[in-house]
């Protein structure tokens, strides 16, 4: 008997999910269709935790992740489709293929090229497109990283952080020229523009666009919550002046 804990405790995984799947009320009626959105939900509470370093929390939540994948396993498995098994073999035969500097005579000189490789490789599988495999049902900042990235790898990439900069100025002005047009297809085509833009700069600096704005919600989260806890009337009651001038001593006394 293989006494690798990893091993030992998978298999418990699995044999819980057989039996929560004949005994338990609420698992025994999910289905694809119903297990979706919480496996959405599940993938943002892990995401969180990543964003807040939270090791433990990220432990936890790595499980729930694992739990919906295993429980689309015991789904596939039901209709003869697939398997844990299946499943794990596809991945193991694909991960060796796309690895060749690791499991063959390729020779790689960094992270770039193994990237490089990874999409030509794709597109011998018989995939059309360097942008398969990029979800339509990802958000859209998400996207648009994803898309920038696989476009990377076949050339598509400018230079230099100025160039990635002019490129942004010249979508800001294209922005303000729709501004002024009063046209507002033009106005939300052009914003657009703008945010695949700085979305392209921070990905070409390594900055997390995504992270980015996770921590601007937060502290504007914070400096209001400080607003409200320190008005000495109801908001609606306050003019903006006033608002902004707690929103300044928020920024002071929140650093402290």
């Amino acid at each position: 008997m293989n006494n690798d804990p990893r091993l030992i405790a998978f298999k418990q995984l699995l044999d819980i999910m057989d039996d929560l799947r004949a005994k338990c009320p609420w698992d025994m009626k999910q289905n694809f269709q119903s297990l979706r959105h919480l496996t959405i939900e599940e993938t943002y509470e892990l995401t969180d935790a990543i964003l807040q370093n939270d090791l433990k929390s990220i432990e936890e939540e790595v499980g729930d992740v694992l739990l919906h994948l295993v429980f689309y396993a015991k789904l596939g498995s039901e209709t003869g489709q697939f398997d844990i098994a299946s499943i794990l073999e596809r991945l193991n035969a694909k991960l060796i293929h796309r690895h060749p500097h690791i499991y063959g005579d390729v020779t790689v000189a960094d992270e770039e090229e193994v990237r490089r490789n990874w999409e030509k490789l794709k597109l011998k599988e018989g995939k059309k497109s360097v942008l398969e495999g990029v979800p339509r049902g990802l958000p859209a900042m998400i996207k648009a990283i994803r898309l920038q990235e696989k476009t990377k790898q076949v050339g598509f990439e400018w230079e230099n952080t100025s160039q990635v900069m002019d490129k942004v100025n010249e979508e800001l002005g294209e922005w303000k020229r729709a501004i002024e047009s009063k046209d507002k297809e033009a106005i939300e085509d052009e914003l657009g523009d703008v945010f695949f833009s700085l979305i392209n700069y921070a990905r070409f600096e390594k900055i997390d666009p995504e992270a980015a704005l996770e921590k601007v919600n937060q502290k504007f989260k914070k400096r209001f919550e400080y607003i409200e806890a320190n008005a000495p009337k109801p908001l609606e009651e306050m003019k903006l002046e006033e608002m902004e001038a707690l929103w300044q001593a928020a920024k002071i006394n929140l650093r402290k």
